[in-house]
Protein backbone atom coordinates (compact mmCIF):
# COMPACT_ATOMS: atom_id res chain seq x y z
CA UNK A 1 0.00 0.00 0.00
CA UNK A 2 0.71 3.20 -0.41
CA UNK A 3 1.31 6.12 1.57
CA UNK A 4 -1.65 7.61 0.44
CA UNK A 5 -3.76 4.97 0.98
CA UNK A 6 -2.30 4.76 4.50
CA UNK A 7 -3.07 8.08 5.43
CA UNK A 8 -6.97 7.63 3.47
CA UNK A 9 -7.17 4.84 6.29
CA UNK A 10 -6.24 6.17 9.19
CA UNK A 11 -8.55 9.55 8.58
CA UNK A 12 -11.31 6.98 8.53
CA UNK A 13 -10.94 5.25 11.19
CA UNK A 14 -10.44 8.60 13.14
CA UNK A 15 -13.68 9.42 11.52
CA UNK A 16 -15.97 6.05 12.38
CA UNK A 17 -14.05 6.72 15.93
CA UNK A 18 -15.42 10.63 16.66
CA UNK A 19 -18.57 8.76 15.69
CA UNK A 20 -18.84 6.73 17.25
CA UNK A 21 -17.92 8.78 20.74
CA UNK A 22 -20.81 11.90 19.42
CA UNK A 23 -23.61 8.73 19.12
CA UNK A 24 -22.46 7.31 22.50
CA UNK A 25 -22.97 11.19 23.77
CA UNK A 26 -26.12 11.35 22.46
CA UNK A 27 -27.21 8.17 24.09
CA UNK A 28 -26.72 10.12 27.82
CA UNK A 29 -28.26 12.38 27.23
CA UNK A 30 -31.53 9.97 26.21
CA UNK A 31 -30.65 7.98 28.96
CA UNK A 32 -31.14 11.23 31.18
CA UNK A 33 -34.45 11.98 29.84
CA UNK A 34 -35.80 8.62 29.41
CA UNK A 35 -39.29 8.30 28.60
CA UNK A 36 -40.16 4.93 30.23
CA UNK A 37 -42.91 2.61 28.51
CA UNK A 38 -46.03 0.52 30.39
CA UNK A 39 -47.96 -0.12 27.62
CA UNK A 40 -45.99 -3.07 26.43
CA UNK A 41 -46.42 -4.73 29.99
CA UNK A 42 -49.12 -7.07 30.75
CA UNK A 43 -50.00 -10.34 32.89
CA UNK A 44 -52.03 -13.16 31.37
CA UNK A 45 -52.51 -16.62 33.92
CA UNK A 46 -50.47 -14.44 36.40
CA UNK A 47 -47.39 -13.97 34.67
CA UNK A 48 -46.00 -10.95 33.64
CA UNK A 49 -45.08 -10.21 30.04
CA UNK A 50 -42.94 -7.62 28.63
CA UNK A 51 -43.03 -7.20 25.20
CA UNK A 52 -40.02 -5.59 23.58
CA UNK A 53 -39.47 -5.39 19.61
CA UNK A 54 -35.99 -6.51 18.45
CA UNK A 55 -34.91 -4.84 14.81
CA UNK A 56 -32.16 -1.99 14.36
CA UNK A 57 -32.29 -1.51 18.65
CA UNK A 58 -34.87 -2.50 21.08
CA UNK A 59 -38.21 -0.76 21.25
CA UNK A 60 -39.58 0.51 23.48
CA UNK A 61 -36.15 0.96 24.94
CA UNK A 62 -37.10 1.89 28.78
CA UNK A 63 -39.93 -0.83 30.40
CA UNK A 64 -41.74 -0.04 34.02
CA UNK A 65 -43.17 -3.61 35.15
CA UNK A 66 -44.30 -4.60 38.94
CA UNK A 67 -40.95 -6.69 40.42
CA UNK A 68 -42.30 -10.29 42.52
CA UNK A 69 -44.43 -11.49 40.07
CA UNK A 70 -43.28 -14.30 37.43
CA UNK A 71 -42.15 -12.40 34.22
CA UNK A 72 -41.36 -13.01 30.78
CA UNK A 73 -39.27 -10.83 28.38
CA UNK A 74 -40.90 -11.23 25.14
CA UNK A 75 -38.58 -10.18 22.21
CA UNK A 76 -40.47 -10.07 19.08
CA UNK A 77 -38.39 -9.84 15.31
CA UNK A 78 -39.54 -9.44 12.00
CA UNK A 79 -36.73 -9.69 9.33
CA UNK A 80 -33.86 -8.56 11.71
CA UNK A 81 -30.82 -8.82 10.56
CA UNK A 82 -28.78 -6.61 12.43
CA UNK A 83 -26.96 -7.29 15.98
CA UNK A 84 -30.06 -6.70 18.10
CA UNK A 85 -30.99 -10.28 17.27
CA UNK A 86 -28.68 -11.27 19.78
CA UNK A 87 -29.54 -10.41 23.22
CA UNK A 88 -27.43 -10.11 26.29
CA UNK A 89 -28.53 -10.17 29.90
CA UNK A 90 -25.16 -9.95 32.02
CA UNK A 91 -26.59 -9.35 35.61
CA UNK A 92 -28.71 -12.97 34.57
CA UNK A 93 -26.10 -14.94 32.35
CA UNK A 94 -28.76 -15.03 29.68
CA UNK A 95 -27.64 -15.01 26.04
CA UNK A 96 -30.41 -15.97 23.66
CA UNK A 97 -29.72 -16.11 19.28
CA UNK A 98 -33.38 -14.37 18.29
CA UNK A 99 -34.78 -15.91 15.12
CA UNK A 100 -35.12 -13.57 11.77
CA UNK A 101 -38.53 -13.52 12.15
CA UNK A 102 -40.96 -14.70 15.38
CA UNK A 103 -41.18 -14.16 18.96
CA UNK A 104 -38.77 -15.33 21.63
CA UNK A 105 -39.44 -15.57 25.82
CA UNK A 106 -37.28 -15.15 28.23
CA UNK A 107 -38.13 -16.17 31.49
CA UNK A 108 -36.29 -13.92 34.02
CA UNK A 109 -38.22 -15.67 37.31
CA UNK A 110 -39.29 -13.61 40.14
CA UNK A 111 -37.46 -10.51 39.53
CA UNK A 112 -36.69 -8.08 42.75
CA UNK A 113 -37.40 -3.77 42.51
CA UNK A 114 -34.48 -2.87 40.54
CA UNK A 115 -33.20 -2.35 37.04
CA UNK A 116 -32.14 -4.74 34.40
CA UNK A 117 -29.96 -3.73 31.98
CA UNK A 118 -29.49 -5.49 28.82
CA UNK A 119 -28.06 -5.07 25.07
CA UNK A 120 -27.28 -6.36 21.54
CA UNK A 121 -24.43 -8.79 21.35
CA UNK A 122 -22.19 -6.03 20.41
CA UNK A 123 -23.33 -3.47 23.26
CA UNK A 124 -24.37 -1.05 20.59
CA UNK A 125 -28.80 -1.36 21.40
CA UNK A 126 -29.35 -1.17 25.49
CA UNK A 127 -32.60 -1.65 26.52
CA UNK A 128 -33.67 -1.26 30.77
CA UNK A 129 -36.43 -2.51 32.79
CA UNK A 130 -37.19 -1.01 35.41
CA UNK A 131 -39.06 -3.67 37.81
CA UNK A 132 -40.97 -1.64 41.22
Amino acid sequence: MNKNTITAIIVALILIVIALLVKGGNNKEKIISKEVNVNNVSIIDGVQIIEIEARGGYNPRFSKAKSGISTIVRFNTRGTFDCSSFIRIPSLNITETLPQTGATDIDLGIPEAGDLNGSCGMGMYPFDIEFE
